[in-house]
């Protein structure tokens, strides 16, 4: 935070130097807010900055502008140390119009920097964000630091020379936000002058009034910072591990997982999706790599998408499809059909605030139960989550490797906010991945499509066309011996018997469960699963630095979980759960262990902080003393 103290010379400028701060961007949605970030963020990381990030946007559309339902966000936490969480309070807020501020300005830290376009703060605006007088006039604002620009008069000045329209040219004042803000923190411009180059090089005065824009932006810092009205800061590079990084999001990550994991298991793969937020991010990305033997294909809703991509499990591809909560419901009965006809098949779940539609863009972990249980009859499939933005990519590379090993549908879980969210990632030497090339059955004799390795208990994989292995395949009960219809009672008694002993059997063949930080036993530990790991890692980090005995148990493999689970839980006096839900995970951990554990839920739409976590955590340790 902005606490440090010693002052460093940057520039022939005296600037204070920071260990880490939080800074967020919003405005209306067309203001061009997310850019924005991106921007900031990649000049973060070029600067050797650890960092996270957090975009928040609106669910509509295009919502009515200058109103409070219409402002987007884009929050990014960076600095010097380890950074876990796109941080729990703003720093810097740049509120480009009166709704921005509105809806942002509770969340930030007193003495906190706010940056306002004091142009937009007309009578008009002013009354659409609920305001009845200005609050850069009433002393609303008192208890932080203000920088008032007429940021729209200012571009306007800065671009006229390129001849754009007022509308145009009004569109280039996030890149002047931008400018100032990168005066402020000592961010190099150059990166975005060469991506403003490259996207609009067939549009010249585009390009160049942008660029005009960033310039005017940051002389405008150098003006105050000449007068002495605020402080700029510096924050020295991160200690990260040598490597070749870049910025990844969520999204991205899974997308590369998929096409790495495909390529390991020497599987082309059918990729089958259907437009849903905030899942239809990896089709399009998939579709920009269909070089490494990718089918893309959007279908006409979310019943056909899931049953294209079984059917290329069918012809021995890997079948993969994604949605979220809504469409993965629709889903369910063909996730049952991949389960009962035992084919591999990769659902991922990029889980958002509902029920129903809910709240389409916001983040939530209230899919587990659906996951592990939301489909008729006895029909269990393997169930992992991912933690980080990056970690999509290894999950990813799991569900195929035990989808095709087993021979059944996996369900990834990641959720918006790990979706949309990116951090550095230092990029792997995909030679290094272990490789699990999948063998399809090639001997016809004694031929039957239900034969099972002994030891998985995972059936042949037949390819269609081959002599002599023509067979069927369907959702009805088949005999286990020969792969025909069979109603027979024992016979499904059997059938389901071998479905959940192999999907239990895999427990076996997932890693134990570690202690994520802390000690292996002790008084207090926090268990978490998804996109709760970067708050609940610093909250223990902070909490274990005052002397506390806390651990954090972070569970990556659901279902089955991992089989040393119990016995860690157990060497642990309280056990707190931390999850986005009303407890879900609880309540698996209950039925299975039978474990007196605690709970703390949130369902707001928006990740845990740091805080909330640490107070449940300082809470638990007090009714543990005497």
């Amino acid at each position: 935070m902005m606490d440090g103290s010693a002052p460093l010379t940057v520039e022939n400028s005296i600037r204070e130097e920071v260990d880490d701060v939080v800074v967020r961007f919003a405005g209306d949605s067309g203001d061009g807010i997310q850019i924005t970030g991106g921007q900031f963020t990649l000049t973060t990381a070029l600067a050797g900055n650890d960092l996270s990030t957090f975009p928040d946007f609106p669910a509509e559309i295009r919502a009515p502008q200058g109103t409070t339902f219409g402002v987007s966000a884009f929050q990014i936490h960076f600095g010097s140390r380890e950074i876990r969480t796109a941080g729990d309070a703003p720093d810097v807020l740049v509120a480009l119009n009166p709704a921005a501020l509105q809806v942002n300005v509770s969340d930030l830290n007193k003495g906190g920097l706010i940056i306002v376009d004091e142009g937009a703060f007309t009578d008009r605006n002013l009354k659409k964000a609920g305001y009845t007088t200005n609050p850069l006039e009433d002393n609303a604002l008192d208890g932080f630091r203000l920088i008032a620009v007429d940021i729209t008069k200012n571009t306007l000045e800065a671009v006229k020379e390129f001849g754009l329209s007022q509308k145009e040219a009004v569109r280039c004042k996030n890149m002047y936000s931008l400018g100032l803000v990168y005066w402020l923190y000592g961010r190099d411009r150059e990166p975005t002058i060469s991506w403003l180059n490259a996207k609009f090089g067939k549009r010249l005065e585009i390009a160049n009034s942008n660029i005009a824009a960033v310039n005017a932006g940051h002389a405008l810092g150098e003006t105050i910072e000449a007068s002495g009205e605020t402080t700029s800061y510096t924050i020295a590079p991160a200690e990260i591990k040598p490597g070749l990084y870049r910025t990844i999001t969520g999204i991205e990550a899974i997308s590369y997982g998929l096409v790495a994991g495909a390529n390991k298991a020497h599987l082309k793969m059918t990729f089958a999706g259907y437009p849903i937020t905030p899942a239809s991010a990896i089709l399009h990305t998939l579709s920009k790599l269909k070089q490494f033997d990718i089918i893309t294909f959007q279908a006409e809703d979310e019943i056909a998408a899931v049953c294209a991509a079984l059917g290329g499990s069918y012809a021995g591809t890997i079948g993969v499809t994604a949605s979220s909560g809504p469409g993965i419901a629709l889903k369910t009965e063909a996730i049952g059909l991949a389960i009962s006809v035992e084919l591999p098949l990769v659902i991922i779940n990029v889980q958002r605030a509902g029920p129903s539609t809910g709240m389409p863009t916001k983040t939530e972990q209230s899919d587990l139960n659906q996951a592990v249980f939301g489909r008729n009859a006895d029909s269990p499939l393997v169930v992992i989550s991912a933690s980080t933005p990056s970690d999509n990519f290894e999950v990813a590379i799991e569900s195929i490797r035990l989808a095709t090993k087993y021979m059944t549908p996996v369900m990834l879980l990641t959720d918006g906010y790990l979706a949309n969210a990116s951090e550095p990632w230092k990029i792997p030497n995909v030679d290094e991945i272990a490789e699990f090339p999948v063998k399809f059955l090639n001997n016809s004799d004694n031929f039957s499509p239900t034969t099972r390795d002994p030891k998985t208990l995972a059936r042949n994989w037949p390819i269609p066309g081959t002599p002599n292995l023509e067979h069927r395949i369907g959702g009805i009960e088949k005999s286990y011996d020969t792969g025909n219809i069979s109603y027979d009672s024992s016979n499904h008694q059997k059938m389901t018997d071998v479905r959940k002993n192999k999907i239990d059997g895999i427990a076996n063949d997932i890693p134990l469960q570690e202690i994520t930080r802390g000690d292996k036993k002790g008084d207090i530990a926090v268990v978490g699963w998804g996109s709760t790991f970067g708050p609940i890692t610093r909250a223990v980090q902070k909490v274990r630095s005052n002397g506390h005995n806390v651990s954090h148990i972070h569970i990556r493999h659901i279902w089955p979980l991992p089989r040393n689970l119990e016995t860690v839980l157990n060497e642990f006096k309280v056990i707190i759960v931390v999850e986005m839900n009303t407890g879900q995970l609880i309540t698996l951990l209950r039925s299975q262990f039978l474990i007196d554990a605690k709970g703390l839920n949130k369902v707001s739409g928006q990740p845990f902080k740091v805080s909330e976590i640490e107070a449940d955590i300082l809470k638990a340790v007090k009714g543990l003393i005497p």
